[in-house]
């Protein structure tokens, strides 16, 4: 099942890389980027006992390793390869005086698909990206979808794109650090899915964490999922540049509007993925199929719901996806009861809104639904200027 854009392959052969930083990231790209035939040299700026042993096993690979200095660019680099390193870093700027392109890993593992790739469908946002990846691939998987989470959580972006298992479609957690390195990579369908200030001594000012998170949405075909709750998220889905037919779908925690998802009286619904969005609804899954039922990990099945159902996913396998997954030890745990009977064991989910909707709810998520969950994209003039995704219609 690919993705519809798959990049130019490029002739590896003897270029001169530099990779910046040993680490999780860097000492795969660097292999990488060897077996491609690639001339590799690691620069990294500690030189402490660590280091040398990684080097050392580089080394006997035939890649080059400088420690020590992670400032000055190696002559003849024609592409310098990172992580997340912050792009003020002197070797950066060496590389923009000299014209050098800076790639981040997720840049390279994008580059690096071949033809018939999996399609991405990607997440960021400042809080609650890996619980809502997972969440993502318990539901692809349930639809019975060779899947993974990765990127910036378990099986890394560079395994997946270069071993040997198939994939029909990839659950891909992305940082900031990550896109801000990324200009080529191109989602299926995106989420953000909050945005409060961090790493702010990394990218220099809100203003550019917050555009770097948007970079997610950039050449999305399908859908841009944001926040209702979080107008920053919806305003980076209108700025954003992305193919003719993509589609803005917001999830919210209260009764959703056309091209949303929401809770209704302890149902997760959707109004985005139905025909005749603006009359009609379909039930994805109860509040209580989300463990734990907290209101924030709510909103993030909704986002995953949003995705999962923009690739064509149907509501049974939703639900399924969910009551089948589990969050990490220690995410969120039961404690102690206060005021409560000593025999309730079940956390008390968020309380649902009680406005009467004024839309037919289709079957129920056991059955089938009444539409394909795959909607037609919507043509409707709320476009950006920029081509963003459209609006509800």
């Amino acid at each position: 099942m690919g993705s519809g854009q798959v990049t130019e392959r490029l002739d590896w052969n003897g270029k001169n890389v530099t990779v910046a930083g040993l680490g999780v990231s860097g000492i795969p790209a660097a292999r990488a980027l060897s077996a491609l035939g690639a001339r590799v040299t690691v620069v990294n700026d500690g030189d402490d006992e660590r280091s040398r042993a990684q080097a050392a096993a580089l080394e006997a690979e035939g890649i080059t390793v400088r420690l020590g200095d992670g400032d000055t660019l190696p002559t003849g680099t024609e592409l310098i390869v990172t992580a997340r390193l912050a792009p003020r870093q002197a070797l950066f700027t060496a590389a923009a005086e000299a014209g050098v392109e800076v790639w981040g890993d997720v840049e390279l593992a994008w580059r690096l698909r071949g033809p018939g790739a999996a399609p991405w469908l990607a997440v960021t946002g400042t809080n609650g990206k890996t619980t809502t990846v997972r969440m993502l691939a318990s539901i692809l998987e349930a639809a019975g979808l060779r899947t993974a989470a990765v990127g910036n959580i378990g099986v890394s972006l560079l395994d997946a794109v270069l071993g040997a298992e198939e994939y029909d479609v990839l659950a891909v957690e992305l940082s900031s650090y990550q896109l801000h390195w990324a200009p080529s990579v191109r989602a299926h369908s995106a989420a953000v899915l909050n945005l409060a200030p961090d790493h702010l001594d990394w990218h220099g000012s809100m203003e550019a964490y917050a555009a770097d998170k948007g970079r997610i949405y950039e050449g999305n075909r399908v859908a841009c999922v944001y926040n209702t709750a979080d107008k920053v998220t919806e305003d980076l889905v209108r700025e954003a540049d992305v193919e003719e037919g993509c589609r803005a779908i917001g999830f919210t925690l209260g009764t959703p509007g056309p091209s949303e998802l929401g809770v209704v009286e302890g149902l997760l619904v959707d109004r985005a993925f139905v025909e005749n969005r603006r009359e009609n609804a379909q039930e994805l899954a109860e509040v209580a199929d989300v463990q734990p039922p907290a209101p924030h990990n709510i909103a993030n099945a909704l986002a995953a719901a949003a995705l999962a159902r923009a690739f064509g996913v149907d509501a049974k396998a939703v639900r399924d996806g969910l009551k089948a997954f589990r969050p990490d030890p220690h995410r969120i745990e039961r404690v102690e009861e206060v005021g409560e009977s000593p025999t309730s064991t079940t956390p008390r989910p968020p309380t649902p809104t009680r406005r009467k909707p004024r839309w037919r709810p289709t079957t129920r998520s056991s059955g089938s639904p009444a539409a394909s969950p795959r909607a037609r994209p919507s043509t409707s003039s709320s476009r950006s200027p920029r081509g963003g995704c459209a609006g509800p219609s």
